[in-house]
């Protein structure tokens, strides 16, 4: 770990020098909503104590559609074509704890029983430069589900506000040879070492080892009878989702003769989501996906790979147009159970 210091102004000119360089850089858009290569570039946005964007960044690891490859018909005989990937570095700059902890929560079932060449190579060519978070507002919950606005997780240079400057602090290898190659910009950092990290509020809203052990055993119980009955199965929820991963793979004709096969996102309250060629849905009602939704994130997902699907950040909360509350669900939730147990 090292600790160095970087001015705001030479965080800018660190950029300016990235994008000349080929690089591609990605930060949050002057509106606030979103990380794009078109960001802000006074740097305007890296303030700790400002809402998050309301999407995630998760766009640029795991495209929202991407060709797997291209097929022709060629007198009778088929020919593929691999797709070109964009091989070029990526700097993400000014993530929150809650962003930067998705790629390594993601990577986890992007490496199960296949390796997603696509998503791997994407994260291996990529920077990721971390921000603390001040921001905390009825949505966010990142210290019930183990990280706080302080977490490293995901970071390899993670920055800390430290007035007209930031303390950058090395968590990778990646980071420290970044921080190597682009010396220039960057000072040696000569105050006290920051404090340790502390979650961003003492309270927790919920208990989740009680949420966890409550699904574990209670499929069938009548709080899922309610719990998604006002949702308009939109799936808003999944693609703000920082750690949303699902996928459908589809043909899709080009002409007469020639296609792609190609990767799209979906999301699991979508009503044809589990409907078989059959006919039969085993999730043919908003209740049941809603179900599925909180288990698949705070169950299912931490049984097969030990981590919960989850990083608190309250996006889709935020966003939902019937004003869906996952936090409320879980406090609910954690509320039954322990009523049940006393």
């Amino acid at each position: 770990m090292k600790l160095m210091k970087i001015e705001k102004g030479n965080l800018s000119k660190l950029m300016e020098h990235l994008k000349k360089d080929n690089f591609r850089v990605i930060g949050v858009t002057p509106d606030g909503k979103r990380f794009s290569e078109k960001f802000d570039e006074t740097l305007n946005f890296m303030q700790s104590d400002t809402p998050p964007t309301s999407i995630s960044f998760k766009e640029h690891f795991f495209l929202k559609t991407e060709a797997l490859f291209y097929y022709k018909n060629n007198n009778g005989a088929i020919d593929l074509k691999e797709p070109v990937i964009d091989e070029r570095k990526t700097v993400v700059i000014g993530a929150r704890p809650c962003d930067t902890a998705s790629l390594p929560i993601l990577s986890k079932v992007f490496n199960w029983d296949y390796a997603d060449d696509f998503f791997n190579r994407r994260v291996e060519n990529s920077i990721i430069i971390g921000m603390k978070c001040n921001y905390q507002d009825d949505y966010c919950f990142c210290n019930e589900v183990g990280l706080s606005q302080n977490s490293e997780k995901g970071s390899d240079i993670f920055l800390i506000p430290d007035g007209d400057a930031f303390i950058a602090k090395t968590i990778t290898d990646k980071g420290n040879k970044f921080i190597e190659e682009f010396a220039i910009f960057f000072e040696e950092y000569t105050g006290n070492p920051p404090a340790e990290n502390k979650n961003g509020h003492d309270e927790k809203k919920f208990d989740y080892e009680s949420v966890k052990k409550w699904l574990d055993n209670n499929f069938e119980h009548k709080f899922w009878d309610e719990a998604g009955e006002t949702c308009l199965s939109c799936g808003q929820c999944a693609f703000v989702c920082p750690t949303c991963h699902c996928f459908d793979i589809v043909d899709e004709q080009c002409g007469t003769c020639a296609g792609v096969r190609a990767k799209n996102w979906d999301a699991c309250q979508f009503s044809l989501f589990t409907k078989h060629a059959s006919g039969h849905n085993p999730r043919d009602s908003r209740e049941k996906r809603y179900r599925q939704r909180i288990s698949h994130k705070f169950k299912y997902y931490n049984d097969k790979f030990s981590e919960i699907l989850c990083t608190g950040c309250g996006r889709c909360s935020r966003g939902c147009p019937v004003s869906t509350d996952i936090l409320e669900l879980l406090e609910e939730i954690d509320q039954i159970a322990h009523s049940t147990t006393n």
